[in-house]
This record gives C-alpha cells, sequence and structure tokens, in this order.
C-alpha cells in the first residue's frame, strides 16, 4: 500500500511543473465551463474520467481541483501509460481550455457527516 502511494505521489508530482523562482505558473486560457462540459462528452473523456472527472477503473480523477493547467495540458498531449494522447490537431488549444474550466467548475464533493443517509 505505502509503495502504490509512492508511485502515484511521485506520478503527480512529475506531472506538475514548477515555474522558475519568481515567476508565476502559466495561467489556463479563458475556456467555458458549458462548452468544456460538451467537450469532455463529445471527446470521450467520460468514458474513463466519468461524467463528473470523477476518475474510475480506466482514468484518474480530474475533478474537483485538477492539475495546474501546464501540466494537465502537457499529459493530454503527451500521456503515460493507456491513455491516447490528443494533440493540438485532434483536440485544439482552445477545446482543451473549455475542458479544463468544466473540470474546475465541479464542486467538491460533499463531507460524509453532511449527508443523513450516511449517519447511523
Amino acid at each position: 500500500m505505502l509503495i502504490a502511494a509512492l508511485v502515484l505521489a511521485g506520478t503527480v508530482a512529475g506531472a506538475q511543473t514548477q515555474a522558475p523562482a519568481g515567476q508565476a505558473a502559466p495561467a489556463a486560457p479563458p475556456g467555458n465551463a458549458e462548452t468544456g462540459k460538451k467537450l469532455f462528452v463529445a471527446n470521450g473523456c467520460y468514458q474513463c474520467h466519468g461524467y463528473e472527472g470523477q476518475g474510475g477503473s480506466a482514468g484518474a480523477r480530474l475533478a474537483p481541483r485538477p492539475l495546474p493547467w501546464a501540466a494537465l495540458s502537457r499529459y493530454v498531449r503527451r500521456p503515460a501509460n493507456q491513455m491516447p494522447p490528443y494533440t493540438e490537431k485532434v483536440l485544439p488549444d482552445a477545446d482543451l481550455a473549455h475542458i479544463y474550466a468544466y473540470l474546475q467548475s465541479r464542486p467538491a464533493a460533499a463531507a460524509p457527516a453532511s449527508i443523513p443517509l450516511l449517519q447511523p
């Protein structure tokens, strides 16, 4: 279990980019969450990552709190493992920005203590 956690932490850390000292990480281009939701479905992202980006057996959790724009963009273009690459020709940066806006718009899950059905 510890090994799996360390591998996952290393993968996420390796996917994130750090801006040089004194520089902010590049911001995501402006995107529209509603358009992003349509593109997320149309491009089949939901098939592995779930309709809300919650992840599944075949894809990682993308939302809420997606990777920083630069890391997500780089991974989508040159993924590791089983995800197919989505080149700029297949998924333009503008469309990816809309998808990113959609992922950012997903709310965090409710705390279990706030769900009456889960209470004893």
